[in-house]
């Protein structure tokens, strides 16, 4: 992909005290992926379905299924991931096992990115 002269500094200087700023808040590689997990969660638009349905209620496989139109199997293989991931969490009611939202974090994920893009261009 080639750059924009917009997109470029017109000159070529490094800026030695923001390079090692950068090098000392960076991330390290445990949390970088675990971050990048994450947000690939967040870029199927199932697993987005998903989480924005729990955002507002509990709901169970079959609920889940239904309303996305696709198979429980499909739900329940993407509630793993979710879960593995600690964006949801379950409770059994009896036979029933019920998803939501795993804590407010995730809400705030959700909502933040819906803010930014219902933003003005």
């Amino acid at each position: 992909m080639k750059l924009e002269k917009k997109d470029q500094c017109e000159c070529r200087i490094i800026h030695d005290d923001k390079v090692e700023e950068a090098r000392h808040r960076a991330l390290d590689d445990e949390a970088t992926d675990e971050l990048c997990q994450t947000f690939k969660a967040l870029g199927d638009a199932s697993r987005l379905k998903i989480m924005w349905a729990l955002e507002h209620q509990e709901m169970c496989v079959c609920d889940l299924a239904a309303f996305l139109g696709i198979t429980e199997s499909a739900v329940s293989h993407q509630l793993r991931l979710l879960r593995t991931l600690r964006l949801v969490k379950n409770r059994r009611e009896g036979t029933i096992l019920y998803y939501r939202l795993a804590d407010d974090h995730v809400s705030e994920l959700v909502r933040i990115a819906l803010e930014h893009i219902s933003e003005p261009r």
